[in-house]
């Protein structure tokens, strides 16, 4: 994981170097901003020095002093910018999309693969279909469209962001008390977007599913135990599924980058302050230290799921093994 990650970075700071100009380019095409303002600017920040020393500054203040480095845009530490406020948020949003897509589309899968071309078959096929090809933005709109016009919700409840303006800044909890409005308001702006992200991630995962049970439960050693007398649900369960399961495991290794990435766009249409939505105003801003830790911080969430998806797949598999 080390090494890869040290790649990662190499290559994500040469290909930022790679895009034409930098954060000063639209400070020079402005005319009321002098040269003079703009070399000190350029040597402030860093930009004057060559491409290996401003990687090797990087590199050093973040294993030296847990420093990540400096938004040229915003003039506030990184951590600041790209994870105050942000963060923990989105690692609960994350979270929640999760459970909701792996809670619901394990057993939906099994259950349709156990009722093959039964008329709950088709209904499950068919809504795995719609959900793989509705995107997640316009899933979002349509709840936001139902929020508002079916379900009336006024004012004291809101639609978009995470709590309507009366929650903004008041506390989680009244000493030992939870503050009770509060997280009720949050729950309600959070399930749309747990529902607008995860239905897409939850038909794939029922598909998955299904085809892997269909795949083992006519295979020989399947037979063999119904023949030995076994329950057909203790085949299935027992056998069947823990065959079954090994590509979902892996796919959910994959998913841990969801944890901090989620769904752009969906965060923009629900108004959720997410860490890629901060990743992506820096991206077109080119505040390139920012870019760097985004970059680098996804990519460690990746290797940090797969090493999970290794560990889960060695305890459900005995044939697995790292030697």
């Amino acid at each position: 994981m080390v090494p890869t990650l040290i790649l990662v970075s190499i290559i994500s700071f040469g290909i930022i170097q790679l895009i034409p100009g930098n954060y000063l380019t639209q400070h020079k095409l402005d005319p009321t901003i002098s040269r003079k303002m703009i070399q000190q600017q350029k040597e402030n920040l860093g930009l004057d020095k060559s491409l290996p020393v401003r990687y090797w500054k990087w590199v050093e203040g973040i294993f030296t002093r847990g420093d990540f480095g400096y938004s040229f845009s915003h003039y506030q530490p990184v951590s600041s910018v790209l994870f105050e406020g942000r963060l923990g948020y989105t690692i609960f949003l994350g979270l929640s999309t999760l459970l909701f897509t792996y809670l619901f589309s394990i057993p939906i899968g099994i259950y349709s693969a156990t009722h093959q071309y039964s008329p709950s078959d088709h209904v499950v096929t068919f809504a795995a279909f719609i959900g793989l090809s509705i995107p997640n933005f316009f899933l979002a709109l349509i709840l936001l469209y139902f929020m508002a016009a079916v379900l009336g919700v006024g004012p004291n409840l809101g639609i978009g962001g995470l709590f309507v303006s009366k929650h903004m800044g008041t506390p989680w909890f009244h000493g030992f008390v939870p503050n009770m409005p509060k997280i009720a308001n949050f729950f309600w702006h959070v399930w749309p977007y747990v529902v607008a992200v995860g239905t897409a991630a939850l038909a794939g995962v029922v598909r998955l599913m299904r085809g892997q049970m269909l795949e083992f439960m006519n295979r020989q050693f399947a037979t063999t135990a119904r023949a030995k007398g076994l329950k057909d649900s203790l085949v299935i369960y027992k056998h069947v599924f823990r065959n079954a399961i090994n590509p979902i495991i892996t796919g959910f290794g994959y998913s841990f980058r969801t944890l901090v990435s989620g769904s752009l766009i969906t965060a923009i249409v629900l108004g959720v302050p997410t860490v890629q939505r901060a990743y992506w105003t820096a991206l077109n801003k080119q505040d390139e230290q920012v870019i760097m830790v985004g970059l680098t911080f996804f990519a460690l969430m990746l290797l940090a799921g797969n090493l999970v998806a290794d560990f889960l797949l060695a305890w459900n598999d005995p044939r697995i093994r790292y030697d």
